[in-house]
């Protein structure tokens, strides 16, 4: 009688541990308002763990819709949280697809996925600074404890993101983004770049904490800016912890208390699985250093080149108009001065002089490079990643759009 009855207890035990993990794995789909008449679309969120547990991690691919690298890399994570999702001890939120109106958006058999066509511009600019509505809830609120101050400024950013407008179909996908990322302790936003090395944006305050970020992913630039401008999703997603904290001073702690990144995902043809699969093993590897995820890290590789300001990266613009032929691949050492590429004018009265030069005013490391070889004046076609912050980077204007 008593083995039937342990038995009993066995096997209930055993199917609450099963429901458990089951409860543990969720996927809900939101609803977005129609643009037009007969139009309708909506956002796949994938939750994993408990929630409310922390720490929280959100990430999110492709707010860039046209920036494919990334939703593979989301889609590889999803697979390897299916089936770790019983060791989530924390919160994880993903959004393999986070932009479904740039998905759609196709226009002569041509992806355009980082505007919204409708005039609302780049996807990735004008996020809301929640600064001011949750200053003015949480002024006299605060204390000397920051573990209390982190709760109420929390409560107070998940009110004011439920009170912004959801009208259209672009505004109610922000709100719904916001809501489901303004609280984490981590926040990382997958895109890529045209063809580049993988790197990172980071606010300066996260800086040195994100170093496990950094060498985790094989960072092979990390980026710094407290104001980069242009109001880009993590800056503001992670800015409004340190904005407040310069507001309310020193005696009244405000820690950076989300952690929220850019990952470049190297260049948009970089549509790979191997490396997609790599990527998702290194993320894995860090939210498990990280708490989020129960297991043994192991200790993060070193980082490969350490954090330097935004203001040191040489943005490189065409002068004029013609095809780009590049003296440089991605990752070379370069100084300044350095020849960087040529824009030639097929079209020159005299060929002697139909190549222009592209140089480089830092000592560094080329990032990026443009993979659309016709070129217009004033467009971006390289990147150097250097160390010292140069004259005509200035805070504020150092993305491009």
């Amino acid at each position: 009688m008593r083995r039937r009855r342990l038995t009993r207890i066995g096997a209930l035990v055993t199917v609450a541990a099963a429901m458990s993990r089951a409860m543990s794995r969720r996927v809900e789909t939101l609803p977005l308002p129609g643009a037009s008449p007969g139009t309708a679309r909506t956002l796949r969120v994938f939750r994993y763990g408990t929630p409310g547990a922390r720490p929280k991690a959100y990430l999110q691919a492709a707010m860039h819709a046209d920036e494919l690298p990334a939703m593979l890399v989301a889609h590889h994570l999803v697979r390897r949280l299916d089936a770790l999702h019983g060791q989530v001890t924390g919160e994880i939120v993903v959004l393999p697809a986070a932009n479904p109106i740039g998905l759609g958006q196709v226009v002569g058999g041509h992806h355009a996925g980082r505007y919204e066509l409708g005039g609302a511009g780049n996807f990735n600019r004008g996020w809301p600074d929640l600064t001011d509505a949750v200053a003015g809830v949480v002024e006299g609120r605060l204390c000397a404890d920051a573990d209390a101050n982190v709760a109420t400024i929390r409560a107070a950013l998940l009110s004011a993101v439920a009170k912004l407008d959801a009208t259209s179909e672009l505004s109610a996908l922000r709100r719904a983004v916001l809501a489901l990322a303004i609280d984490a302790d981590i926040v990382l936003d997958m895109h890529c770049d045209l063809e580049a090395l993988l790197h990172l944006y980071l606010g300066t305050p996260l800086w040195p904490d994100a170093r496990d970020l950094a060498a985790q992913l094989g960072s092979a630039a990390t980026l710094l800016a407290e104001d980069s401008g242009g109001g880009a999703f993590d800056e503001m997603v992670a800015g409004v912890w340190w904005r407040l904290a310069a507001r309310v001073g020193a005696a009244t702690p405000v820690p950076p208390a989300c952690l929220a990144a850019t990952i470049e995902y190297r260049g948009q043809a970089e549509v790979d699985d191997a490396l997609a699969a790599d990527d998702a093993d290194r993320l894995i590897r860090f939210l498990t250093g990280r708490g989020v995820l129960a297991g043994e890290s192991g200790t993060p590789p070193p980082l490969s080149r350490d954090a330097s300001p935004l203001t040191a990266v040489d943005t490189l613009r065409a002068p004029v108009a013609g095809l780009i032929v590049y003296a440089v691949t991605l990752g070379d050492a370069v100084a300044a001065g350095d020849l960087i590429a040529e824009i030639v004018d097929p079209a020159a009265t005299d060929a002697s002089h139909a190549r222009t030069p592209v140089v480089t005013r830092t000592d560094g490391v080329v990032l990026s490079r443009q993979h659309h070889k016709l070129v217009r004046p004033g467009a971006i076609v390289a990147k150097v990643a250097g160390t010292v912050p140069l004259p005509h980077r200035r805070a504020g204007a150092l993305l491009e759009d």
